[in-house]
């Protein structure tokens, strides 16, 4: 069987064993660039991208991590849509270098949620879900949740995160149960953003 990138799937648990190699590559060098780390995860995999790109956010690090995050998990979905095999970014987020240190968080807060989503998967599952035109649709609430994460919002990284982690994995396994639980996972996130900004808005508007 294959990926969604015409390669035979791979065993579960590549994802999180993926990333611990990143890590040592990253402590050997002494950090690494967004481009250098793609590469080290499998620079050609759509979905290695995503999920790369969206766990930052889901670590408390200083900075607009959320923001450059978001702006290139955005960039990525926007290519899903076109049916792109090879994910391109603009050499401002490639180049942008990661500390060993800040990868080394980064990871150890990423594998127990990736782990976890991991167990669950099986591949073949409600394959209707797991075709090309399928995929190329998942580009659609990955860019939502893409925005919602580049929103300054505090506190709500944390499922719009772990949604497009569960996508990820989906993709990777080519699980359509699973991608239908990353979905309803999406669609939560939407209208908990939704009410969270409507409910900022109101306080900003009762102080005033």
């Amino acid at each position: 069987m294959s990926d969604q990138d015409g390669n035979r799937r791979r065993p579960r648990g590549v994802a999180t064993a993926r990333l611990r190699e990143m890590l040592e590559l990253a402590r050997v060098k002494g950090g690494l660039s967004i481009g250098e780390a793609l590469e080290a995860m499998g620079s050609t995999s759509i979905a290695f991208t995503i999920l790369f790109l969206a766990i930052p956010a889901l670590t408390p690090i200083p900075g607009p991590f959320g923001m450059v995050f978001g702006t290139a998990l955005a960039l990525v979905s926007l290519q899903i849509v076109a049916g792109g095999r090879k994910v391109w970014l603009p050499a401002i987020v490639r180049d942008r270098r990661v500390s060993s240190a800040a990868l080394d968080l980064v990871v150890g807060h990423a594998v127990p949620v990736i782990a976890r989503v991991e167990k669950v998967v099986r591949a073949g599952r409600l394959e209707a879900l797991t075709g090309p035109t399928v995929q190329a649709l998942l580009g659609v609430p990955v860019f939502l949740l893409a925005v919602v994460i580049a929103l300054p919002i505090p506190f709500g990284n944390i499922l719009p995160v772990f949604s497009l982690v569960v996508l990820a994995v989906a993709l990777m396994e080519r699980d359509g149960l699973v991608t239908l639980i990353g979905l309803l996972l999406t669609l939560a996130t939407i209208v908990a953003t939704a009410a969270l900004l409507y409910f900022i808005k109101a306080m900003i508007f009762t102080v005033s």
